[in-house]
């Protein structure tokens, strides 16, 4: 067994996944008051080491959180990129294609938003719509989605050759903590507006989306694109495990600072 909790979250190549045994309430052993002050040093490390990763120009992190609707996705990104260097970071959200979108391929407008080499990218939402949504609510048949995983896994074998470190996040809510905040937008009139009646329709499709979720976890989990099965019931769980899985990619590349002009050592500025 693997000693680093969050490691124990990666869905391994070619395993089967069954979310109805990933407890989406778990603690991974964290006290809530540890893991609050350790998310703000796991930001402080990030800041380090998005600044080096921006000097360098030469690399890139994307970050992909997939969840059903009210698991946490704009509260991770609020939780773990404040304070880093809003100029190397650049988040993407997908929604229904319209316009130019919708007259061309799939991947066409991700492949627009993929990070740039020194960036950070987050993809709130992301491609996998195409093997989720329209998969669960068939707006396209079986024999057009089913081809869409091994064009996913070449799309990011792409990116990886090309220098791009790719993480994804599935952010596991449980289907009662989701009713609660669904509950809580609806009564709260700061965030009625996140709240839109086909939510309720989503919700009815819990089993059929949780397969999807399961086919596109098994199907598209790689080694150099693995999918994390994150619980999400907890905020304060599903901010730190998401912040140390982003820590550890970083720290595992090892930006490096470029090297100084010739002259400045000593160089007295007057």
């Amino acid at each position: 067994m693997a000693k680093d909790p969050v490691a124990r979250l990666r869905v391994a190549p070619g395993t089967k996944v069954d979310l109805g045994r990933h407890a989406t309430d778990a603690t991974l052993g964290w006290e809530k008051e540890w893991a609050l002050e350790e998310l703000e040093r796991a930001k402080e490390r990030l800041d380090v080491l998005q600044a080096r990763l921006y000097a360098e120009e030469q690399r890139s992190v994307l970050l992909v959180l997939q969840a059903m609707d009210a698991a946490g996705k704009d509260g991770t990104i609020r939780s773990i990129l404040s304070g880093l260097n809003p100029a190397g970071v650049h988040v993407a959200s997908f929604k229904v294609p319209g316009g130019r979108e919708t007259q061309h391929d799939y991947l066409w407008r991700v492949h627009e938003q993929a990070p740039a080499k020194g960036h950070i990218g987050v993809f709130n939402r992301s491609h996998y719509e195409d093997v989720l949504v329209v998969r669960v609510k068939g707006f396209a048949p079986k024999a057009v989605w089913s081809k869409r995983y091994e064009h996913i896994r070449e799309f990011e074998q792409l990116l990886a050759d090309e220098g791009t470190r790719i993480v994804k996040c599935f952010l596991h809510v449980g289907k009662d903590e989701q009713r609660e905040r669904l509950q809580e937008r609806v009564d709260d009139p700061e965030k009625r507006w996140k709240f839109r009646m086909g939510d309720l329709d989503d919700r009815a499709l819990w089993p059929k989306f949780q397969r999807a979720y399961e086919d596109a976890l098994e199907r598209t989990s790689t080694k150099y694109a693995p999918w994390y099965v994150v619980p999400a019931d907890r905020n304060w769980v599903r901010n730190l495990a998401v912040a140390k899985i982003l820590l550890g990619v970083l720290e595992d590349m090892d930006p490096q600072l470029p090297p100084p002009e010739d002259g400045i050592e000593g160089l007295v500025v007057r």
